[in-house]
């Protein structure tokens, strides 16, 4: 009892049900703990039943408010057990909802439970992981997974995923960063220092692994290695200078434009923007009217 109101303790679930009735599509069938009455596709049924035969099945709410059982497309998020769903749609005045197999009905999470900055909030494609919670109207809601089962799912990180390149599942906001549960299980944190804009909760992000913590969970960083950010004309000056004698040219932003033309095949202004990139990176240096490469960019991978 809950208020004086009894709460439907089998919705969520997969439990056994006994055929009380049939018509020419359906079976009907009960839960032996309460009176309820669900509908089953006759041709969902594993076999033919008899009044009395049993079935086994999950029970819902389907999108028409009638309560229903399915014996083939049993979702692994139920009650009491977490899975990750796909988001489909989202309504501002509600929160999002969720296709976690069931033909006929899409879970709602409610904005009780999502971030307050709804730029924030999942977009259709994103992932969530959750179970499932009923409430005093019989209502079925999604429920986000807490700190607690991300800890519990999580494997150990490497030392030698130094640099790796990982995909991870956004699960938390927060102020002072963002958790999210890479594909293998592992957990990870992203520094507001280490992302250009903050990812949303279910977005899948691709990230590098930058260092391990003392709570074995990943240092990530959103934002691209050296060498990913370098635009094309940067590109080719490394590239020069990777070539060149004792890795160094006799240009710098002091050269005059028809000199940069004439080797770059660009503008002195090009050169400059491109030159001010490297430098900031100290990819590159500029000594006694040479430039000189300080540090090689390899593409190197796990």
């Amino acid at each position: 009892m809950n208020g004086g109101i009894t709460v439907n303790t089998d919705l969520g679930k997969v439990v056994t049900a006994v055929m009380i009735d049939e018509n020419e599509d359906y079976y009907f069938v009960q839960p032996d703990r309460n009176g309820e009455t669900y509908r089953l596709k006759k041709a969902e049924s594993p076999q033919v039943l008899h009044i009395g035969g049993s079935v086994r099945g999950f029970l819902y709410e389907n999108e028409d408010h009638q309560l229903a059982m399915t014996c083939q497309h049993i979702p692994n998020v139920q009650v009491d057990h977490y899975d990750f769903g796909t988001v489909v749609s989202v309504r501002r005045d509600l929160g999002v909802f969720v296709d976690i197999g069931l033909p006929d009905k899409d879970i709602a999470v409610s904005l009780d439970d999502l971030p307050e900055m709804k730029s924030l909030w999942p977009q259709p494609g994103d992932r969530l992981l959750i179970s499932l919670k009923i409430d005093n109207k019989d209502r079925i809601w999604g429920q986000l997974a807490d700190d607690e089962i991300f800890q519990t799912m999580a494997t150990r990180p490497s030392k030698k995923m130094m640099n790796w390149d990982v995909k991870a599942t956004v699960y938390r906001c927060k102020i002072t960063g963002t958790l999210v549960l890479t594909d293998n299980y592992m957990l990870g944190f992203i520094h507001p220092s280490e992302r250009d804009t903050e990812p949303r909760l279910g977005e899948r992000v691709s990230a590098r692994v930058i260092g391990i913590s003392a709570h074995n969970s990943l240092n990530l960083s959103l934002k691209p290695r050296a060498y990913q950010a370098i635009d094309g004309d940067a590109a080719q000056i490394l590239a020069m200078l990777e070539h060149a004698p004792n890795k160094q040219l006799p240009y710098t932003d002091k050269s005059s434009p028809a000199e940069i033309k004439a080797v770059f095949g660009f503008s002195k202004g090009q050169f400059k923007r491109a030159l001010g990139h490297l430098l900031k990176e100290r990819l590159v240096s500029q000594v006694n009217g040479q430039l000189l490469l300080i540090k090689e960019v390899h593409h190197d991978q796990q």
